[in-house]
């Protein structure tokens, strides 16, 4: 199959699992913010974003190895999924020992210890469905990956509506929501792709599992550094703040989520693509392409989600959230950067090369966190998202260095600096002026702009996606 066509396809498939389960989280804001206060709203969330990097450490990010390695065509993959089940029992095991010493964290007004059975249930439940998920992706099964993501959309619905709507469970029935649908698509992957068979009780050489985590247990780092990055400042507001703030910021980081959107359906397909091409002749031209029609795509969604920011807030959220707004312009300069960086890091995954992924993780995540301390005071949460786009943008810099030492992308970065240049002066435009007719005038000018800057890009995407299928039914 043709390698453009053939990324288009994978595209497509998970652009139908990927994209309903994300617009159910905006669709699920109007309910989920009148069902939860701001203070109730954050404290769940800062529940989820600790399970999110408690599952990297707890089970030694086995489930980027069940992906990277099924990926091999000569892989044996039931010694894949072994590995990655025997090391998330046994991380887990493990994990339990510390139940003690993790409900003494206490942030101001949020304490661990209340939650900790609801904690401990979603680290492992999420946890085996990631490896599920991860494990089926990289077999090859893409089209049951995004079946399971429109069976996840549901059964997230159905359990939000119970817990939240009929049960008034409150933070609560939020979190079992997750745990519930959880559940029901480890249940559905098992069934569907038949795993069971996969499990091997004997016969795990210890070399697959060596192998496995010293691809894995590398990426650890990164991944508590890439979570310094987006989510330490959450933490932040709320010791410096309180929960109360944090529940604005939380909401107002859905909102690029847009931008999520568009990067996620497109990188599930392509990491894919740059593993079975990385070894061709011309990837450095086909790297170079997709990464224009990526980079002016995210900048151009991320133009009208500015625009937009408003109306967006005030239909997704409670009145009580409306002023999270504020917030919402600079998170999104951060989000688009961020997709950037999302797109070098195939790179080190083609190359089975996390080292250099880390050290420039950490360099992000120093600027994050020094930035924070700075700016929260003086600026509250706006000082929050300007210190997570800087870490972006120091982590894209130095990738863009340092993947030059395995493929030379041409990243046109006069254009880059231009786009970045567009919506921050939408952010400047829309903060100072919160809203009036010369405001929407202005902004409508730099979308403009944002758009014509990437007509090519636009009509390349067109001609190499779209153009082959139709090139294909003729044929």
């Amino acid at each position: 199959m043709d390698k453009y066509k053939k990324l288009a396809t994978n595209t497509l498939i998970f652009a139908i699992g990927t994209f309903s389960s994300k617009a159910l989280a905006f669709l699920l804001m109007p309910f989920v913010t009148r069902m939860l206060t701001t203070s109730d709203y954050g404290d769940a969330d800062l529940i989820q974003q600790t399970v999110n990097v408690l599952i990297p450490i707890v089970f030694l990010q086995i489930n980027s190895a069940a992906l990277r390695f099924a990926l091999d065509k000569d892989s044996d993959k039931g010694e894949v999924f072994s590995v990655g089940l025997r090391t998330t029992f046994i991380g887990f095991a493990v994990f339990l020992l510390l139940w003690y010493p993790i409900s003494l964290i206490k942030i101001k007004d949020f304490a661990l210890g209340d939650y900790m059975v609801q904690i401990y249930t979603f680290v492992l439940v999420s946890g085996i469905r990631q490896l599920c998920q991860q494990f089926v992706r990289g077999s090859g099964h893409v089209k049951t990956y995004a079946i399971d993501g429109i069976f996840a959309t549901v059964t997230t619905l159905v359990f939000n509506l119970l817990f939240l709507g009929v049960f008034k469970w409150g933070v609560n029935g939020y979190i079992f929501a997750i745990i519930a649908s959880d559940a029901c698509s480890v249940a559905f992957l098992f069934i569907t792709c038949k795993l069971w068979r996969q499990i091997k009780v004997r016969g795990v050489r210890a070399s697959s599992w060596s192998d496995m985590l010293r691809y894995s247990v590398p990426m650890m780092p990164t991944i508590i550094l890439w979570w310094i990055i987006n989510v330490s400042d959450r933490y932040m507001i709320t010791g410096f703040i309180g929960s109360a703030e944090n529940g604005l910021y939380t909401a107002a980081s859905k909102i690029p989520n847009f931008v999520i959107i568009f990067s996620t359906i497109f990188i599930d397909a392509w990491q894919l693509s740059a593993v079975d091409e990385y070894d061709n002749e011309g990837k450095e031209d086909f790297f170079t392409k997709v990464f224009r029609v990526y980079s002016g795509g995210t900048f151009a969604v991320a133009a009208l989600l500015v625009i937009t920011c408003q109306l967006l807030t005030k239909i997704l959220v409670a009145p009580s959230f409306y002023d999270s707004w504020k917030f919402v312009p600079i998170l999104i300069m951060a989000t688009a950067i961020s997709c950037h960086v999302n797109f070098l890091a195939s790179v080190y995954m083609a190359e089975k090369k996390n080292i250099m992924s880390m050290f420039t993780a950490l360099a992000g995540a120093v600027v994050n966190i020094c930035l924070n301390l700075l700016l929260i005071p003086k600026m509250g949460a706006n000082g929050a998202a300007l210190a997570t786009f800087a870490a972006f943008v120091v982590v894209f810099a130095a990738r863009c260095v340092d993947t030059r030492r395995f493929i030379k992308i041409k990243f046109n970065t006069p254009i880059i600096f231009l786009e970045v240049a567009i919506l921050a002066v939408q952010a400047v435009v829309m903060l100072h002026f919160e809203s009036g007719l010369l405001m929407y005038a202005i902004e409508a000018i730099l979308v403009l702009l944002m758009l014509l800057i990437n007509l090519r890009q636009i009509t390349e995407l067109v001609n190499l996606l779209i153009g082959k299928f139709l090139k294909k039914r003729k044929n």
